[in-house]
């Protein structure tokens, strides 16, 4: 399965947020969208990602700096990212090797979409499901 079908089912709006926003800001629109993460854009442009892991370290080194922090100094700057070409499997090796559980989606310099660890479990999960009916109904000769 290519990361292409799994955005395809998924949708692929993307939450962003200005590199001259607070990290409380930052985390407000993480809780408002119920995601882990956010990608930081200026103009379409890609600068790096925020994650639910960066504001916990940041707050707990200075709580008071969530105010005044701003997100392109707090965010992730070498950023790990796929296509949408890219199987699914790989994308797990890539996430794992990386240990990222948020894998921005490009298609040149344009951001297409983020895959989530949860969305590789789900469609891993999927994917072998329907192997091991196929299998089942080969093996009991039902299979046309």
């Amino acid at each position: 399965m290519r990361i292409r079908e799994v955005l395809d089912h998924k949708g692929v709006s993307v939450v962003t947020v200005e590199p001259d926003r607070t990290v409380l800001d930052a985390m407000r629109v993480l809780v408002e969208h119920n995601v882990g993460s956010v990608i930081v854009t200026r103009e379409e442009t890609i600068l790096g990602i925020l994650t639910e892991r960066d504001v916990l370290r940041l707050g707990a080194d200075d709580p008071d700096s969530l105010s005044t922090t701003l997100v392109g100094e707090a965010m992730t700057k070498d950023l790990v990212v796929g296509v949408a070409e890219d199987l699914v499997d790989y994308a797990a090796g890539v996430m794992t090797a990386n240990r990222i559980r948020h894998l921005p989606i490009v298609d040149g310099d344009r951001l297409t979409g983020v895959l989530s660890i949860g969305d590789v479990v789900k469609a891993l999960k999927q994917e072998k499901e329907v192997e091991n009916r196929y299998l089942r109904q080969y093996i009991q000769g039902s299979v046309r």
